[in-house]
């Protein structure tokens, strides 16, 4: 008969370096193949309906948990709506950019810029979460800004809608990390979750205006795989922090980066630019440096 195990180990997880790299794998084989069904739909959906049937799909997941395990509406109630809303906002308005740039601009290059978010929060943290400001962390920043003017290098190349659309989708993503670090505090992941799905449906049917279009047979696979991979990937890589310190799920992370570009190449053609991995290595040293000042703060 098997032991039960304590209660520590229940909130506590014994590390395990096997377990994060195969719930990291997990994550980057989601991001990979949500931003592949991103593009794949774009021509049949814009991206606010690809936010409607997203947010629908975790919304339904969210109520059959309440309803299966017999949570009542007390499970999710909240005394910090507005923050809840204004951080629904930031990854809403993130999360459309994203799907937009996805389909314009070579994923890798979309991904190079997205993994920028820790490098912006760690700047805007000192301001609105009010952590320390050290020389590290302004490191961090420096070279994160050198990483994001190597891959778009403007000048070199032309700033399309797509370009732009990438790198101003990490401004919704750093709301939303930012909202979250405040609100886990307080708040429960199934209440962030909740209000997230809920408020972001309404915002999606708003912005069209209660009429979304319906999309294809064919099409209807892909939607499920946006929402199927946008749940997957962000579980995945919260329970990779689980079983390892950031200091090494970062750097696994990261491949997301190479993958996005080897799956770009094969299946759209892409080239694969030596200048966004040359960006990429440096956005990652600055991310490596974010990680460092929490370590050392902790």
């Amino acid at each position: 008969m098997s032991s039960i195990p304590a209660t520590n180990e229940l909130t506590a997880p014994v590390p395990s370096i096997g377990r994060a790299v195969a719930w990291i794998s997990v994550a980057l084989v989601s991001f990979s193949v949500m931003a592949v069904a991103g593009r794949e739909i774009a021509p049949d959906l814009d991206t606010f309906s690809i936010m409607l049937y997203r947010s629908l799909f975790g919304l339904t997941l969210v109520l059959s948990f309440l309803l299966v395990f017999r949570r009542g509406v007390s499970a999710v109630k909240t005394r910090r709506l507005p923050l809840h809303l204004i951080r629904n906002l930031f990854h809403f308005a993130g999360q459309n950019l994203w799907f937009y740039a996805v389909a314009l601009v070579p994923l890798a290059q979309v991904f190079a810029l997205e993994l920028t978010t820790p490098i912006w929060v760690a700047l805007l943290a000192p301001l609105l979460l009010g952590e320390r400001f050290t020389a590290l962390r302004l490191g961090a920043i420096i070279l994160g800004f050198i990483g994001i003017l190597i891959v778009v290098r403007p000048g070199f190349t032309t700033l399309g809608p797509g370009e732009l659309a990438a790198i101003a989708c990490v401004a919704g993503f750093v709301g939303t990390v930012i909202g979250t670090k405040k609100l886990t505090g307080t708040e429960t992941t199934l209440t962030i979750m909740f209000w997230m799905t809920l408020s972001q449906t309404v915002m999606a049917l708003v912005m069209l205006k209660g009429v979304p279009i319906i999309p294809q047979a064919a099409t209807i696979p892909w939607v499920l795989l946006v929402g199927i991979c946008g749940l997957s990937a962000h579980f995945s890589i919260a329970q990779a922090f689980r079983y390892a310190d950031a200091s090494i799920v970062a750097p696994m992370d990261f491949l997301r980066l190479p993958l996005i570009a080897v799956v770009g190449m094969i299946v759209y053609g892409e080239s694969l630019d030596i200048w966004v991995f040359v960006g990429g290595v440096i956005v990652f040293l600055g991310n490596y440096l974010t990680i460092q000042t929490a370590r050392r703060r902790g």
